[in-house]
């Protein structure tokens, strides 16, 4: 890391000296740790933790969708933070804006690595991480100013960016609403006045529909155009790919989550509407959905015809974007995985906000900049969306710490090393130990939108 002048706006510093527990399968631990927290130059707070003996790493974390509600933290959990603190590990965090506030904690962040270097002195290394929103963070964060960040963690991240990810969603809420509802005008697309009431009447419709045969296939269709996992639900079996019933169940329960997502909020930040849909053929994106014979089986049983259907869905009024808010949104962000550290990811199989395919779309992009050796992806395959055991996030950032201290990734971010780190560190910390790394995948979206000359018209 090259040295960087602190900023002399940094305000309002505040330091105390805590003892925090660690505990341990042997004996409970203490270790002295320094809390600082002050005021941004730009606005906001931050949060630095600095443990009695410094490894020399410092993980800068960035919150999910709210922006840490004016609270700054450095990191996923009370017990996660305790035990980094515990391996030498400094921690930062930022709470800058709220709702979708990627384009707040983009400039908050830099600002706190210089805070943290203030304190601590010059890092060896400084990783970026963050969860759900925060996990696009990150990465845009590496992109941006690779002087600053060495390297990313992005957990249950939108790797990929806000405008795949919404246009996937405004291809299920298109979907559902011309096929079950096209005269209700509640039912808001784009430009939405109405959060609240959108979102009800979305649920209104979708509960309808779910009592009919017809209405389950039509959801299926809709919720399968929008990628959602077949096995959304937290606490449920997996489905046998046979029970179309049960399959079609976790899609209903799954859609006012991962389909009908607030959007209000990103486009006041944007200034406008930053999806569109106006170069979508439907028949080929149910094609390559993966899960076509699940909707056709549907809407057999429902005595519907899916060509109709499709043919509806094509002819239908399509949407455009303002292109000020699209550029609004590649600024903030929409990552083009070009790197110059390494990058390690953890995703969930059945996560739905974002949907695992943003993992297959970054990894894309990486490999199209050449960079794929800097990146590493783990899942865990279960539904949920950053439910990540402490142990779980641990292995990761020992994992990652190994690619920085080595310069390799050898083995270590295979998912029978990272099982291995997580067992160990669950028996030696009494971190809860969560569930297994697996070999997965990933396929892509099939709204991998990246390039301005795609904002159809």
């Amino acid at each position: 890391m090259s040295s960087r002048p602190i900023s002399a706006a940094l305000a309002t510093v505040a330091s105390l000296v805590l003892v925090v527990s660690a505990v341990s399968a042997a004996a409970a631990a203490e270790t002295t740790v320094t809390e600082t927290r002050g005021d941004l130059p730009g606005g906001g707070r931050y949060v630095l933790f600095e443990p009695e003996s410094w490894n020399g790493t410092l993980l800068t974390w960035s919150p999910g969708y709210g922006g840490g509600g004016g609270v700054p933290t450095g990191g996923p959990s009370e017990e996660t933070v305790g035990w980094l603190i515990d391996q030498g590990y400094a921690l930062a965090g930022a709470a800058a804006g709220s709702g979708w506030a990627v384009e707040d904690l983009l400039a908050a962040q830099p600002q706190v690595v210089e805070a943290a270097t203030a304190e601590l002195g010059e890092p060896e290394h400084v990783v970026a991480w963050g969860a759900s929103m925060g996990g696009q963070v990150a990465v845009a964060l590496m992109e941006q100013n690779p002087d600053v960040f060495d390297a990313a963690l992005p957990l249950c991240g939108s790797i990929a960016g806000a405008i795949p990810m919404l246009n996937g969603s405004l291809d299920g809420t298109y979907a559902l609403k011309l096929l079950l509802a096209p005269d209700d005008s509640r039912l808001e697309l784009v430009d939405i006045t109405d959060e609240r009431a959108r979102q009800a009447a979305f649920r209104e419709v979708l509960d309808t529909a779910q009592q009919t045969p017809e209405g389950r296939a039509r959801i299926a269709l809709a919720a399968t155009l929008a990628q959602m996992p077949t096995w959304s639900q937290v606490g449920t079996e997996r489905p046998e790919p046979r029970d179309i019933a049960a399959r079609q169940e976790q899609l209903y329960r799954i859609f006012m989550w991962g389909v009908v997502s607030p959007r209000q909020p990103l486009e006041q930040r944007a200034g406008g509407n930053f999806s569109w849909n106006t170069d979508v053929d439907y028949a080929a994106a149910l094609r390559d959905s993966g899960e076509a014979r699940l909707v056709r089986e549907l809407y057999r049983e429902a005595g519907l015809s899916l060509a109709d259907d499709l043919e509806v869905l094509n002819a239908g009024e399509r949407i455009a974007a303002d292109p000020d808010a699209v550029a609004y949104m590649q600024r903030n962000a929409t990552p083009v995985g070009d790197i110059d550290g390494p990058v390690l990811s953890l995703h969930e199989s059945g996560d739905s906000a974002p949907v695992v395919q943003q993992a297959g779309t970054y990894a894309d992009r990486v490999r199209g900049n050449g960079d794929a050796p800097l990146l590493r992806q783990a899942f865990v395959d279960r539904p949920g969306h950053c439910a990540y055991a402490g142990a779980e996030i641990a292995a990761l950032v020992t994992a990652l710490q190994e690619r920085l201290d080595t310069g390799r990734w050898e083995d270590v971010a295979l998912p029978r090393a990272l099982n291995d780190i997580a067992d160990r560190i669950a028996a030696d910390s009494g971190l809860a130990r969560g569930g297994s790394f697996v070999q997965f995948r990933s396929d892509d979206l099939l709204r991998p939108e990246r390039e301005p000359e795609r904002y159809a018209e």
